[in-house]
């Protein structure tokens, strides 16, 4: 645990873009990120506000969930990786719940815990 705990120290200030529809969804992940010491850079319910904020780029790493009112996110993955952007995944589905694509990528399944979406960050941070 130790080590784990040493290892989260990496997220301390990291900016992150969290894409989710459910708000309670989005409001616990926002406040599970904070608790790892990360600040949440933007918000995004939909595709197209997410692709806003995707191109802004004032973030380093981001949370999307696959489906986002009824919307495939995989616009926003795509923008994300051409800009080398890290991004991990969050669905009830896992990894079924993914194109095949995209498969390779860092996932956390809904419902997840705190070590799961630090240990997924962590993971896609040190890929970039």
């Amino acid at each position: 645990m130790i080590q784990e705990t040493a290892t989260y120290d990496v997220l301390q200030g990291v900016r992150v873009l969290v894409v989710e529809d459910e708000l309670l969804v989005s409001l616990m992940l926002e406040g599970v990120l904070a608790d790892l010491g990360c600040e949440v850079a933007g918000t995004a319910n939909r595709v197209v506000k997410a692709l806003k904020l995707a191109s802004e780029g004032s973030f380093q790493i981001a949370v999307l969930d696959v489906n986002i009112a009824a919307e495939k996110v995989y616009p926003v993955a795509e923008l994300l990786s051409r800009c080398g952007v890290p991004f991990i995944f969050s669905t009830g589905y896992g990894v079924a719940g993914l194109d095949e694509a995209w498969k390779s990528r860092p996932i956390i399944q809904k419902p997840f815990h705190q070590r799961d979406l630090a240990r997924a960050l962590v993971t896609a941070l040190s890929v970039g």
